[in-house]
């Protein structure tokens, strides 16, 4: 009879603990749960953005930087010498176009000048043509008096003398025309190439333009060779060495985002149903197996890859055999953002994770449950 007592006794006890376990993680059961979970972040790939031999590293693997603080530093030398060279191709572009300036001016005043030039010489056409038209009248007027014997063969000779030296005179002031007219159109020639080497008046000139661009890329370049982190974040894996060569555009260390890390937990597309964004989450991290972290479900993947039907050999598609009867669930991405951190846990990028999601009223109730057991971690 007493042994059957302490068989009740034990029995009761154990069936007591069990009810309690169940209850304690009930929700564990009756919400969505995995323990397929990854802390993730967002990993900057650095890259300097010229090539160079390192000269200084002032930074360790798995060192904490702030934003703004140096990572590494390109010897500089090449480009100053860059610098100094656009430098002094931009002041010798402005010389260009200071001396391309004046000589738009000196055509300027040709052109006015042989246009003044032109007004006077006809003028002096009009005149020598007025008289000409007056010495031929007199010329006329004598050749009638001499055939009537009225004036003297001399006063004809002064005449035609006279009426001789007016055509000349016209003949000359036509000339002097002519020359005006042909250094004008040359002025004007002159001062249209001059305005077409110079361009266009002020900042916007295209050769002043490619002087200051060919500037600012070199002074860009020579900041260039300061590379700084971009956020705040860890130093990550670090391989580079003083003297490795960096080349442009390809990755030389890695920078984990210390404000960007976040949770994928990847649930059976059974549960996908009956998770919400904005569910309030319960996270248990292998490393800190006895603290739960908080976050909420911020989005669900729409998407997974598939391994069926992939090109195979001769290019036919590739198709796994599979059992009818049995059908694996596929796993779909659920990010989760965190809450903030409890003093002293630190998250580092692909360590895993529990995950689970209250759904429903649970969601809005303020009690969470315990860390995930040890054996399901």
């Amino acid at each position: 009879m007493q042994r059957y007592v302490k068989i009740s006794v034990t029995t009761a006890v154990v069936l007591a603990a069990v009810v309690l376990v169940a209850v304690k993680y009930w929700a564990y059961v009756a919400n969505p749960w995995t323990r397929d979970g990854q802390v993730r972040a967002n990993v900057i790939e650095v890259a300097a953005r010229v090539s160079g031999p390192v000269i200084s590293l002032p930074i360790k693997d798995n060192q904490f930087v702030k934003a703004g603080d140096l990572l590494f530093e390109i010897d500089p030398r090449t480009f100053e010498a860059a610098v100094r060279e656009a430098k002094a191709n931009f002041d010798r572009t402005v010389d260009e176009l200071t001396s391309l300036d004046r000589q738009i001016e000196g055509a300027k005043a040709s052109v006015k000048q042989y246009e003044a030039a032109i007004e006077q010489a006809k003028s002096q056409v009009t005149s020598a043509q007025a008289e000409i038209e007056e010495k031929q009248k007199e010329y006329d007027r004598l050749s009638i008096l001499l055939s009537k014997g009225d004036t003297p063969q001399q006063r004809f000779d002064i005449g035609a003398r006279d009426r001789a030296v007016a055509i000349a005179n016209e003949q000359e002031a036509q000339s002097v025309l002519l020359e005006a007219q042909a250094a004008l159109m040359q002025a004007q020639a002159n001062l249209k190439s001059a305005i077409a080497q110079r361009g266009e008046i002020g900042e916007t000139n295209p050769k002043l333009r490619a002087a200051r661009a060919a500037l600012e890329t070199a002074q860009l370049n020579l900041e260039f060779t300061q590379v700084r982190a971009s956020v705040d974040g860890y130093v990550t894996n670090l391989q580079l060495r003083v003297g490795s060569q960096a080349v442009a555009n390809q990755p030389i260390l890695a920078l984990v985002d210390s404000a960007s890390f976040w949770v994928d937990a990847y649930f059976r597309e059974t549960w996908v149903e009956e998770i919400k964004p904005g569910d309030r989450v319960a996270i248990t991290l292998m490393s800190y197996p006895d603290t739960v972290l908080t976050g909420v479900v911020d989005s669900l993947g729409w998407g997974i890859a598939q391994s069926d039907g992939s090109t195979g050999s001769q290019l036919l598609p590739s198709i796994s055999p599979t059992f009818e009867w049995i059908r694996l669930a596929q796993r779909i991405p659920v990010r989760i953002d965190l809450d903030d951190l409890p003093e002293g846990i630190e998250l580092r990028v692909g360590t895993t994770a529990s995950v689970l999601v209250m759904t429903g009223a649970e969601s809005q109730n303020g009690a969470l449950p315990p860390p995930a057991p040890t054996i399901l971690q």
